[in-house]
């Protein structure tokens, strides 16, 4: 997780990566660039906190278990966990969560489409924990970069071009390699 100040609006801005999350109450912006994994901004309108995770693989089936919490969030199922858990220690209440989803583009043709499996785990998460869906822009070929602001709920999304789907594959390609041959680790709360 990055933090720096940007010269255009003045604000905080904190770039995630994928397995990781970020919460706030503060007036920031959270920004990551995503091709088929998926970020979930997620706020509480009422609480004025909200935040973004990014995870790259739906669900770990794995039975493995570990301390490191960066490790597991690169899970859908750790990562949603994790940050609605974090929201609600920030004061959120579960009723009032709203969830913008952004990401799971086929970037590549060569590529499985792991995106549609997180869309669906996402879809599958929301639906099955009763919390709403207020945007989204999933799917399709284009990598894209998501800017949020929790406080107000404004998500800015840009649809990267082509050029940038190789080397984003790439790094899809190195981090789903590693991260499949490193167990999990972390400890959440499942409620």
């Amino acid at each position: 997780m990055q933090k720096n100040i940007d010269p255009a609006e003045g604000i905080t801005t904190v770039k995630i990566l994928p397995g990781e999350f970020y919460v706030t109450k503060d007036n920031e912006r959270i920004e990551t660039i995503l091709g088929s994994c998926i970020s979930a901004c997620v706020r509480d309108p009422i609480a004025g906190v909200g935040g973004m995770n990014h995870f790259m693989l739906p669900v770990d089936k794995s039975n493995n278990r570990g301390t490191e919490l960066s490790d597991a969030n690169r899970y859908g199922n750790y990562a949603m966990e994790n940050l609605v858990n974090a929201l609600l220690s920030q004061g959120a209440k579960r009723e009032r969560l709203e969830f913008k989803l952004f990401g799971g583009g086929r970037i590549m043709s060569s590529m499985t489409n792991v995106g549609w499996y997180n869309i669906g785990f996402a879809f599958d998460y929301i639906y099955t924990e009763g919390f709403k869906i207020v945007s989204q822009d999933i799917g399709d070929i284009y990598p894209r970069k998501v800017l949020y602001y929790p406080i107000t709920g404004r998500v800015r999304v840009r649809r990267l071009n082509a050029m940038h789907n190789q080397s984003l594959a790439d790094e899809e390609n190195r981090y789903i390699n590693k991260i499949e041959s490193k167990p999990v680790e972390g400890d959440v709360e499942l409620f």
